[in-house]
């Protein structure tokens, strides 16, 4: 059983022709407009713009806030390396904080004690689709005149308090690689919340240039004001996304159902104290079944666990090593405070199947066999 099968709608083939015929395959065509236009709608957001990955948006947040040498931004150690890449590059110093056991989300309670004066913006990752304290982080923020970005990669088509995830900081970005929920093989976007960043943000995605402006007769020639790259996505991409955010809503509903599934099955088991189970209710969330994991005893646990479901053809996978512990993340960034949960929880996580190809027979198998392995 794979962990993960990328999704495929039925209608992309379609549409990739269509933008073909359209001789019109780089970026910020019909197709690519009509995503941002769609994601903006879907999530409220006061501007979006596609990507050409989550790694992207978070670059561009970076060179937005003009992150520069010296400064620091402020994030959790258990998340991708992205999330720190992005304002490393900017001469950036990260500052590691530890997370919540339960839902592996940032301590906000642990914020305040990382502020210094050089710090530039606090980056949270809604870990599997499950909102961080949006409400004290952003007070926090506030208060310290600090920006927020949130690393919503994993989060399209969840909200907390009826808002999007993505759409409670200054910026947010999406992830549309294909082991997330809606994808295009590669892709991302950024969303932008607060409307005095659009402007420039339209120049930096376009290499640095006005030639946005252009297009639109706002000026009579386009070239070089400020700094920029190339992040923007092919036609094709945007044309394969266009059709997958169409069945946002359905996707969520369904993964979400496999969710229950398995927490029903193991909450049993979590009940005896054998595992941990996801708090997917952080937040005033509701999540998009984007991933599901339990917690073991410890990293042996989860190693025997692991090769024992292997043994049965049931694929499963651990996450992130923590940052902190990472030979870069020693040399470019701290930790602040007491590593309480970060290293010792993750060792403990396992990732369990979650895609649409799943049926019923899948689940229960996969919920079967670790009763079995606690059994013995």
């Amino acid at each position: 059983m794979k962990f993960n099968v990328p999704l495929v709608v039925g209608t992309e083939a379609a549409v990739i022709s269509e933008a073909i015929g359209n001789r019109k395959l780089c970026g910020d065509g019909p197709f690519t407009k009509s995503v941002n236009t769609l994601l903006q709608e879907n999530c409220k957001a006061n501007k979006v713009l596609l990507t050409t990955s989550c790694t992207h948006a978070l670059e561009m947040a970076a060179i937005l806030l003009d992150v520069q040498p010296g400064d620091e931004v402020i994030m959790p150690s258990f998340t991708f390396v992205s999330t720190a890449n992005a304002f490393a590059l900017r001469g950036a110093e990260i500052v590691f904080v530890d997370v919540h056991p339960d839902s592996m989300n940032i301590d906000e309670t642990l914020l305040e004690a990382a502020i210094t004066e050089k710090t530039k913006a606090i980056v949270v990752v809604h870990y599997g689709g499950v909102g961080c304290n949006m409400k004290q982080i952003t007070a926090i923020a506030n208060q310290h005149k600090l920006a927020v970005v949130e690393d919503a990669a994993q989060c399209v088509g969840a909200t907390q308090n009826g808002q999007a995830l993505g759409t409670l900081g200054d910026f947010g970005t999406f992830s549309f690689h294909e082991t997330k929920n809606i994808h295009c093989g590669e892709g991302g976007a950024l969303l932008i919340n607060n409307p005095k960043y659009a402007a420039r943000a339209e120049i930096i995605r376009e290499k640095g240039t006005n030639r946005a402006q252009f297009l639109r007769g706002q000026v009579d020639k386009y070239t070089w004001v400020d700094l920029g790259s190339s992040y923007l996505p092919s036609e094709l991409n945007a044309a394969y996304l266009l059709e997958q955010l169409k069945v946002t809503e359905d996707v969520s509903r369904r993964r979400r159902g496999i969710w229950n599934r398995y927490y029903d099955g193991l909450l049993p088991l979590s009940k005896a104290g054998f595992i941990g189970l996801h708090d997917a209710l952080a937040g005033n969330t509701e999540h998009n079944g984007h991933l599901f994991f339990i917690k073991c005893a410890d990293v042996e646990e989860r190693s025997d666990l692991i090769e024992y479901l292997r043994e049965q053809e049931i694929q499963t996978v651990f996450h992130y090593v923590p940052l902190h512990s990472a030979s870069a993340g020693l040399e470019m960034g701290r930790l602040s405070g007491e590593d309480r949960f970060t290293t010792k929880e993750s060792e403990r996580l396992l990732r369990l199947p979650m895609h649409l190809e799943l049926v019923d027979d899948d689940i229960d198998k996969v919920i079967a066999k670790i009763k079995n392995f606690y059994k013995s």
